[in-house]
């Protein structure tokens, strides 16, 4: 018959796509239903006998034995002379079992079947992949680049599936050539139409936390916990780490000798700077080491309006702060406090923005970029080490000073 080993037609999808014999023989019956269903106009009167073991399919239409010329519906009814043809027997009220040959079917809906069989095993397909990544979400995964865009790297894993790494997504540092085997997380798995669309990360702070359970025993095997952790990619990174064991060192654990075990991760990470902090529940204790390596002299809580008031020596102001505002940014960030930085007798100080009449914006800007705030933190500096450090004319800076000078002679 014309319906024979019909499937081992479509064996390269099966070979292709990993999809098993069963679920082919599935997506084929309802395949088949729906050009019963465009042919005949309904399939409910019709068998679709699937046999995985030989690979083949029948198709029966079953219809009532009618008398002739009182056919009303042709798809459920056959005349008495016309079901005689098939078994000289058959009594009018009885029912008729009929052998539909595929090509009664006729040529277009042959083809428009194959076209409709291929899409649905791609539709399988993608939802098995679409499944499969949906599982990895925020686990780390390695594809090889494809392909480079302006705006994302184009990926293929081992099994050919394309997986997009965004430019907003790498870190600054990233660069790809064709071939690279990339390290990130599969940050999302949506489905677009039918098609799955894999979206990786190396930006985002789960990627630090899942490289520190790879590369780090302890906190593989959940000795150590990784509490929480903040980053600005590829510039700096902040790690809260804990243990119930009091016998082990997280930070200690976790960093290695001389920065042996977190070395790896650090490169990893295009040389992004990684504090890794002991995680405590003491809230004060909490915030100065997120603050590190500043040493702190004292600090203000307010929970209610979540802020913190921290006072350091002057020479402390800058490290607190950090490179480009980093580290503090990083520390409320960890802690979930705005943290406000104030200096040593501080409290008969003036913030510079109360100078905005009289210094310009841009300049006020100069001396907070080295984190200099105030009026006191300004007049404790050498000229000299102020031209030094800010992009400000030695002119620029004494008429700030004498302005400063006059706030405290009055």
């Amino acid at each position: 018959m014309e319906n024979l080993a019909l499937i081992d037609s479509f064996s390269e999808f099966k070979d292709d796509k990993q999809i098993d014999r069963v679920t082919l023989m599935a997506i084929l019956e309802d395949v088949f239903r729906n050009a019963l269903k465009k042919k005949y106009g309904s399939d409910d009167n019709f068998d679709i006998i699937v046999n995985p073991d030989k690979g083949d399919l029948e198709i029966w239409r079953n219809r009532i034995v009618v008398a002739d010329g009182e056919v009303e519906d042709p798809n459920e009814e056959i005349s008495l002379t016309e079901a005689q043809k098939i078994e000289p027997d058959f009594e009018i009220g009885e029912d008729v079992s009929e052998e539909v040959k595929l090509i009664d079917l006729g040529r277009r809906s042959i083809l428009a079947l194959r076209q409709n069989l291929i899409s649905k095993i791609h539709e399988h397909d993608n939802t098995i992949i679409y499944k499969q990544f949906k599982d990895l979400e925020g686990e780390i995964y390695t594809a090889e680049v494809h392909h480079i865009r302006h705006r994302a790297v184009i990926l293929l894993d081992d099994e050919g599936n394309e997986i997009i790494l965004p430019k907003e997504k790498q870190i600054p540092s990233d660069f790809f050539r064709k071939g690279d085997n990339v390290r990130g997380i599969i940050e999302s798995v949506d489905l677009k139409g039918n098609k799955p669309t894999i979206i990786m990360s190396r930006a985002n702070p789960i990627f630090l936390e899942k490289l520190f359970e790879q590369e780090i025993p302890e906190v593989f095997d959940g000795l150590i916990t990784v509490k929480k952790v903040v980053r600005i990619p590829g510039e700096k990174a902040k790690v809260a780490v804990d243990s119930y064991d009091d016998r082990i060192d997280p930070v200690g654990a976790c960093v290695g000798m001389k920065g042996s075990r977190i070395h790896g991760i650090v490169r990893e990470l295009g040389n992004e700077n990684i504090d890794v902090i002991n995680y405590t529940t003491n809230l004060n204790l909490y915030i100065t080491r997120a603050l590190s390596p500043a040493k702190v002299t004292s600090i203000k809580i307010d929970e209610v309006k979540k802020r913190a008031e921290v006072i350091l020596r002057p020479e402390e102001v800058s490290k607190a702060i950090g490179r480009g505002g980093h580290n503090i940014r990083l520390a409320g960030q960890l802690t979930g406090y705005e943290i406000d930085v104030l200096r040593e007798g501080a409290e008969e100080d003036v913030e510079l923005s109360e100078f905005s009449d009289e210094i310009e914006g841009w300049v006020i800007q100069e001396f907070h970029k080295i984190g200099l705030d105030t009026a006191k933190s300004v007049l404790e500096h050498d000229i000299n080490d102020l031209v030094k450090r800010t992009d400000l004319e030695e002119e620029t800076i004494l008429d700030v000073i004498n302005i400063l000078k006059e706030e405290f002679e009055e």
